[in-house]
């Protein structure tokens, strides 16, 4: 079987402010034409790893690859292949969206004509044609954030580094961001997305690394992950607090591991596997023993939980 091909790949790296070792010997490899997650708490080196994998900062250590070029031996040849999307918004609000794209194009070196072709060309591709005259600081949130997405795209570059790109966005402005990023990939562009809403890389995101301390602790699908917390839960919720016990019972049956009761909020929950048989079980035999149910359900752990799990504990996980 053929090995894919990864668009980033990164060995090792290292990388010290001062006393504080913000890289300490990271790992990554994402394959091309995916979406890559990259979660972490606050001061785990998400953004340091950006900034090493596009050129801003120069590792201490180790070695990483983009688009099949060296950051360091080769920086030039990456930075003519990568596109770069921060935490902040980049255009110059004062300028229309049509004048935005024109200017990064000529700052890109391309001729006039062509310049603003492609400016025509990414208005059209970002939804953004209807306001290509409208001062960007007009623009709604997620408009924006399109617009810089768009600016990025200029040269086609095949790699994409995202950075928190829909921090401070409303629900629409960031589903708006979603869209444009699924269309980018479905064009074949490799995108690393590094965000703090969970949500968000459960979404987009085929493959997730979290890191804590400058590297790796854990990889893999979204799916992957979340069955590391043991996978689907049976969860019942009763309107009688003297039901509880006889509840627990019978969910206890159905279960494949421990049941939790939380007497607080008259809700049990337990592990299973077989989702439906086990759901159609215990709804049953709740309804024969005449115990009145709030609420039944299945469901399973999230990336939130994942998350929280993971960068908790003491020791990296095995």
């Amino acid at each position: 079987m053929t090995e894919p091909r990864f668009a980033v790949v990164a060995e090792g790296l290292r990388k010290r402010y001062g006393d504080t070792e913000a890289l300490a010997g990271l790992d990554l490899r994402v394959p091309a034409g995916t979406v890559h997650g990259l979660l972490g708490p606050n001061g785990a080196g998400k953004t340091t790893a950006v900034r090493v994998l596009t050129t801003l900062a120069r590792p201490d250590g180790g070695t990483a690859r983009v688009a099949g070029h060296d950051v360091v031996r080769a920086a030039g040849e990456v930075r003519r292949r990568i596109g770069l999307v921060g935490q902040h918004a980049a255009v110059d609000e004062i300028l229309g969206g049509r004048q935005n794209l024109v200017l990064f194009g000529r700052l890109y070196h391309l001729g006039a004509k062509e310049a603003r072709r492609r400016a025509d060309e990414l208005l059209e591709r970002f939804r953004l044609t209807d306001a290509a005259d409208k001062a960007a600081g007009e623009y709604s949130g997620g408009m924006r954030r399109r617009l810089d997405l768009a600016a990025s795209m200029i040269l086609a570059p095949p790699v994409l580094f995202l950075d928190e790109p829909t921090t401070g966005l409303d629900p629409r402005g960031r589903n708006e961001v979603w869209d444009a990023i699924r269309a980018l990939v479905d064009g074949g562009t490799t995108v690393l997305l590094t965000t703090q809403y969970l949500e968000e890389a459960d979404r987009l995101a085929s493959g997730i690394s979290v890191i804590d301390h400058g590297r790796v602790i854990a990889e893999g699908t979204p799916d992957q992950l979340k069955k590391r917390l043991g996978g689907d839960r049976i969860e019942v919720v009763l309107d009688d607090p003297d039901a509880l016990t006889s509840a627990a019972a019978i969910v206890g049956r159905v279960a494949s591991g421990e049941v939790d009761v939380d007497a607080e909020n008259l809700r049990i929950g337990a592990p299973v596997t077989g989702r439906a048989a086990a759901l159609t079980e215990a709804v049953r035999a709740l309804d024969e023993a005449g115990l009145r149910v709030a609420d039944i359900g299945l469901r399973r752990p999230t990336l939130d939980e994942v998350f929280l799990h993971l960068t908790e504990k003491k020791e990296v996980p095995t």
